[in-house]
């Protein structure tokens, strides 16, 4: 780069949209330059869509001021006979994000979309551009992508590395959407500018000052999803796929529940979990195309045409506290989804019309997740499994989902998942299993995006899951991105035999395993 001041520089980086088109040095210097008040608004950090449905989608982006969002929006790509929405104005309590949903849409088309600011003078910045396509009314074929798991365990954004690499071989394989299963950051987990890799190299990343800290403010939680939209492949994937979301535990800290005191974590100033998931639903309601504010629902159902409908859980906000999970009757003491959300869940089942129901799940089934051990030096557990046997616990929460699609003949549902921080493919079967009052079904777990690898888990045999196959070995030592063992899956239902099939592939996009399933009862 030709050597200029520091003024010049700052202009040019506004001109060009914002620093995110830059990296390295060029980027750190324009973090570090003076501000610069330009005549018109700018968009600072690309733009997103979100729970696309029929006729519906959610567009986001961000502003670097006080503006109003503008969205236009067509069915060509030269934008003939666009429509043109006006959104809501946005500003510094809202850290100048801003949502509209667009309403009206055709049903089953590319919707090709371009997002500007406009102040209060009537100038408006330039416009920056996404597509997405809505779901279709007919039984065409439906393709979509997920995992979860992204800028954890110190991997943050690297030059050297190529950034988050997952995230352009997911976009190169043109989802109709993406579903991020949680952990859509890691607000507990600092980025520092170096760190150790195994075989003695250096991996670096790009720092902010929000993830030099583990988020308590919300502030601190807004620049959590700050950092991860300085890479450029999430930008890119964010303006072509759409994204609908969830949350797990590391949107707030690692292994939350309402009510946990972080007494003996003496990097948190505050001390109570509410007030920082509080913060953190402000931020991701703020910073995710999803419908609605902070005082919304994560969990929810997003049809995609006769073929697919989407449930999506929040194992995180209803749970009771982590504990040894051996209850024998369910109570307060039991909750995982709670009695609202798992009425809410049956009710949804039972009235969809959708060949495959897929439960969109934060955590496995049939995973042992631990959370260290309780006063009685018992092991407690994050999720429901709690080692073999009856169904105990949260476990009975399950069990009654289970038993109620079996009563009710609700056929053709698979789970998908994230959260363990590697890909596998497991099936159940109440000959194998321990509580026998259901119907077999498969789960798919997939992750990290950008964090550490894993080796598969213990499996509880509660609900008699098999390893059907798994992306590493068991007792494998852990890797991350600086290797291939990245991983994010895809979902295919065949329009005409309306078979669904699953594929897991690694970082850069290359096909390690799939699992074909007919549709039953049709």
């Amino acid at each position: 780069m030709h050597p200029i001041n520091r003024r010049q520089f700052t202009t040019r980086l506004i001109q060009s949209g914002s620093a995110l088109a830059l990296s390295g040095p060029l980027l750190q210097e324009a973090l570090a330059a003076p501000a610069i008040i330009e005549s018109r608004p700018q968009i600072a950090h690309g733009v997103a869509s979100g729970d696309v449905s029929f006729d519906s989608a959610v567009v986001w982006s961000r502003a670097n001021r006080r503006a109003r969002m503008l969205v236009e929006w067509a069915t060509t790509e030269s934008f003939q006979n666009a429509r043109r929405v006006r959104g809501p104005w946005t500003g510094e309590d809202r850290d100048f994000t801003a949502k509209l949903e667009l309403r009206g849409l055709p049903a089953g088309e590319r919707i090709f979309y371009r997002v500007q600011f406009e102040d209060a003078g009537g100038t408006a910045s330039e416009p920056v551009g996404g597509q997405f396509v809505t779901a279709a009314r007919d039984e065409r074929d439906v393709f979509f992508a997920w995992s979860g798991d992204t800028c954890g365990q110190g991997y943050g954004i690297s030059e050297e590395y190529g950034g988050l690499k997952t995230y352009e071989s997911m976009r190169l394989a043109r989802p109709d959407f993406f579903v991020h299963s949680g952990d859509t950051i890691y607000a507990d987990g600092v980025i520092e500018a170096e760190m150790k890799l195994p075989d003695g190299k250096i991996w670096k990343n790009l720092t902010t000052p929000e993830k030099s800290k583990v988020a308590e403010t919300v502030a601190e939680f807004r620049g959590n999803y700050r950092y991860n939209l300085l890479d450029a492949n999430v930008r890119r994937f964010n303006s072509e796929v759409p994204i609908f979301a969830q949350w797990d535990d590391h949107e707030v800290v690692n292994n939350w529940y309402p009510g946990k005191m972080l007494l003996e974590d003496k990097r948190y100033q505050v001390k109570d979990v509410n007030t920082l998931a509080a913060h953190a639903r402000q931020a991701f309601f703020e910073y995710l195309p999803l419908r609605g504010n902070d005082r919304a629902k994560v969990y929810r159902t997003i049809p995609r045409g006769p073929l697919c409908e989407l449930f999506f859980l929040d194992m995180r906000t209803y749970r009771a506290a982590n504990s040894a999970n051996r209850q024998p009757a369910r109570g307060p003491e039991t909750e995982f989804l709670g009695g609202r959300q798992l009425d809410w869940l049956k009710e949804a089942l039972l009235k969809s019309r959708a060949t495959w129901k897929v439960i969109c799940s934060d955590m496995p089934l049939g995973v042992i997740v631990g959370d260290g051990k309780d006063a009685d030096g018992k092991p407690t557990y994050e999720n429901g499994a709690n080692g073999n046997g009856p169904a105990l616990g949260r476990e009975l929460e399950i069990a009654d989902l289970l038993r109620f699609m079996k009563e009710q003949r609700v056929r053709n549902v698979i789970w998908l998942t994230a959260d363990v921080h590697y890909a596998a493919s497991l099936h159940y079967d109440p000959a194998r299993a321990q509580f026998k009052d259901f119907d077999g079904f498969w789960e798919f777990i997939s992750g990290p995006l950008h964090a550490i690898s894993l080796a598969p888990g213990g499996l509880d045999n509660t609900f008699g899951p098999e390893l059907r196959w798994a992306s590493r070995p068991r007792g494998s030592k852990s890797s991350g991105p600086y290797t291939k063992e990245q991983y994010f899956s895809t979902v295919r239902i065949d329009g005409k035999t309306k078979a669904l099939t699953v594929t897991h592939c690694n970082r850069d996009g290359e096909k390690l395993s799939s699992q074909a399933l007919e549709a039953r009862g049709l």
